[in-house]
């Protein structure tokens, strides 16, 4: 299938989530809506119910912070403060509201319902802002708001490609038609795990208008990685992937790398550690039969320093993994706000769960440990992480010394904000010239 970019008028679902007017009045109405949750005038209210709802808020907010954190375990680090906070709210508006309702008469009742969920809102919109997930409706409703055909009209047939001579970039060479298409499109397709047996969700393809032109320029490729919990989808809403390499495209004359984004996780909360391990076999997914399919069905160039991998937080540590464990593949890495380790919350745990104890196999592996006994000259590769980042910032620095030490041409990198898309978006939208210039599409 294919889902084609449409250009269409700001209107109420291209209003921001995140900033301007909206989060404040849903600030103002839920931390109204909890005043009149907790108001009474009964004295028994105050010294049985209302304490009573906070403790149980307490209690379950504890519990679901322990049930995601030390039992589940879906994330490699612990709940932000913040979010933890703000759940514990949603958690209380709707107590308040459980308990107010059977003190009520009937006719209030539906009023108290109304101000448990602006509190849920609330909440919900605190914890948007901290991740920037969702910065407006339409990223949120962008999987049911596009348009879908099938891949074989995107990529056409194979035909003539533009040569590019020694010393000249692609650019150089390049001639758009007089009817280039405006916008990209961006395909959904399944990859299947030939080599690898890895059962993958569906990817997104992205081609840029310059590849349906005769003769079709040969486009560098990323191959472009979620975080964990996610999924593919997450960079088609969340990240505005389809805006930002049209924007790219339109500002180089047609112009931009081909996008494919993979999926390494199998399902929203699955953690692969994208290696080769008892968890499956991810590296080998994504070194082979990733690169095998995209051979397969598009024309794009051979050459490893054309391919860059790239991906967020679990997908950054990921994109590090693939370029020392599959250097012959990937020549560019763009490793955004990524670990210092895969992980499954700690080491030990890691190499249990995923390698039987094995550290060696895990060492073998393990990109710190690889960086420090192979070089990698020929290796081009940047470094992104938040300035506030606390945790992956640190860890990221870490990494990027390693990279220098082993050989790598690498840059560091900053970016205002923290753990989120506030850094994740503009990680890869502010590094496309960069892998532009690293993969030969301009000089």
């Amino acid at each position: 299938m294919v889902i084609t970019h449409a250009v269409i008028a700001a209107g109420p679902l291209d209003w921001s989530l995140v900033t301007g007017w909206i989060p404040v009045v849903l600030m103002v109405l839920g931390l109204a809506a909890l005043a009149v949750l907790l108001f009474s005038r009964r004295r028994r209210w105050w010294t049985r119910w209302a304490p009573a709802a906070v403790l149980l808020a307490v209690l379950v907010t504890m519990a679901l912070r322990w049930a995601v954190d030390d039992w589940l375990q879906p994330f490699p680090d612990p709940l932000p403060a913040g979010v933890v906070l703000w759940t514990g709210v949603a958690v209380l508006g709707i107590c308040l509201a459980l308990f107010r309702i059977p003190l009520l008469r009937p006719r209030y009742w539906a009023g108290a319902a109304l101000c448990g969920l602006l509190v849920v809102l609330l909440g919900a919109s605190q914890i948007n802002r901290h991740f920037d997930q969702y910065p407006t409706a339409r990223s949120a409703l962008n999987t049911w708001l596009t348009k879908t055909t099938k891949l074989s009209d995107a990529t056409g047939t194979a035909g003539p490609t533009l040569a590019v001579p020694p010393g000249k970039t692609l650019s150089d060479v390049w001639r758009p038609p007089p009817d280039l298409p405006k916008d990209g499109t961006l395909s959904r397709s399944a990859i299947p795990g030939a080599k690898s047996g890895f059962r993958a969700r569906d990817a997104y393809i992205y081609l840029p208008p310059a590849y349906r032109t005769s003769p079709r320029p040969l486009l560098p490729v990323i191959v472009l990685l979620a975080g964990q919990p996610g999924s593919p989808d997450d960079w088609i809403n969340s990240g505005r992937l389809v805006d930002m390499m049209n924007t790219f495209a339109a500002a180089h004359r047609g112009l931009a790398p081909v996008v494919v984004v993979a999926d390494p996780l199998g399902s929203q909360f699955a953690n692969t550690l994208c290696m080769d391990s008892r968890l499956g076999n991810v590296q080998t997914y994504l070194a082979t039969d990733v690169p095998d399919w995209i051979r397969a069905h598009l024309q794009v160039p051979a050459a490893r320093t054309s391919w860059v991998i790239s991906g967020i937080s679990f997908g950054g540590t990921c994109s590090l993994q693939l370029g020392v464990n599959a250097p012959r593949v990937y020549g560019v890495i763009n490793d955004i706000a990524g670990q210092q380790a895969p992980t499954l919350g700690s080491r030990t745990k890691t190499i249990d769960k995923a390698f039987g104890g094995d550290v060696a196999a895990y060492q073998h592996v393990n990109p710190l440990d690889v960086m420090a006994r192979e070089r990698f000259p020929d290796t081009r590769a940047a470094f992104v992480a938040g300035r506030s980042d606390s945790t992956y910032r640190p860890q990221q620095r870490k990494v990027y010394d390693a990279a220098v030490a082993a050989g790598m041409k690498a840059e560091w990198v900053e970016l205002p904000g923290g753990h989120s898309w506030q850094v994740w978006r503009p990680g890869l939208e502010k590094q496309l010239p960069w892998i532009a210039r690293q993969t030969g599409m301009v000089p």
